[in-house]
């Protein structure tokens, strides 16, 4: 059984490792090609003009990787602490109008993003916050806020209350509960909820464009133009750079979350 199985899995996974590589790997191809046409399978020629433009030109690659990555993390930290209060009322109390708090918080998700940022962007107009990081910053809060908060929600859910009562009763205050007992409970769905944000945040295009008005560059801000009629390998570039920002970032937030409880184990078996 088990030699039947391991030929299986290999081949399982070279399956899914093509289909996840197979983009990549047309992506890498474009960036370095020239005069790449259909119905050719390899580029005709190769060239490092695009990576050359991307990465040393005058493009602003790195202040627009900078940028995004500013706005993405303070949007996720601003969510992280509009979510908890937020999942902590919606999980465990019962109040009048409940239905319709959820209906504001979650339509987000369902509205297209176009109806809520006209909206946003007449109100910004009006208190100067076009054209600006903070403004942008406000209007991410939109699109990522809905699964920060349901994403805390499902892990207030498996959190029973009687572990508060017992800490309470050992003499624990309200701010040591929630850091000892709340708070690494809900630390999996905080990291599920963040890494949605950063995402979406990070892909936001319509938004930063109406909102910053052009004057807040982010990565996507300069992906869009190459996609839509530009050059092919600049946005082949500019992809691959965004998919790797993205990664990048998933990945430190996953290894932040391990050394955390690492720590935690650690400093526990010493105690």
């Amino acid at each position: 059984m088990g030699r039947f199985i391991s030929p299986v899995k290999i081949f399982l996974t070279l399956i899914f490792l093509l289909v996840i590589g197979l983009p990549f790997l047309a992506l890498l191809l474009s960036s370095v090609s020239l005069n790449w046409q259909w119905p050719e399978v390899l580029p005709e020629a190769f060239s490092w003009r695009a990576w050359d433009y991307v990465l040393f030109g005058s493009s602003g690659t790195w202040q627009a990787i900078g940028t995004s990555l500013v706005i993405a993390l303070v949007v996720t930290a601003v969510n992280i602490v509009l979510a908890v209060p937020a999942a902590n009322a919606l999980a465990r109390y019962q109040f009048r109008g409940k239905w319709l708090m959820e209906a504001i918080i979650f339509a987000p998700i369902i509205i297209p993003p176009f109806v809520a940022v006209m909206g946003i962007h007449l109100t910004f107009l009006r208190l100067g916050l076009t054209e600006t990081i903070f403004g942008v910053v406000l209007a991410h809060l939109s699109p990522t806020l809905p699964y920060m908060v349901r994403a805390v929600v499902i892990s207030y859910n498996t959190l029973a209350v009687d572990w508060e009562n017992q800490a309470r009763m050992l003499g624990a205050g309200a701010i040591q509960r929630f850091l000892h007992v709340v708070l690494p409970h809900l630390l999996p769905g905080i990291a599920a909820g963040a890494s949605l944000s950063i995402l979406i945040s990070l892909s936001q295009y319509l938004i930063t464009f109406i909102i910053g008005s052009g004057q807040v560059i982010t990565l996507p801000i300069l992906l869009f133009p190459f996609i839509s009629g530009g050059d092919p390998a600049v946005a082949a570039a500019y992809s691959l750079m965004f998919a790797g920002l993205a990664i990048v970032t998933l990945l430190g937030m996953d290894i932040a979350l391990k050394n955390y409880y690492q720590t935690k184990k650690t400093v526990t078996g010493k105690i």
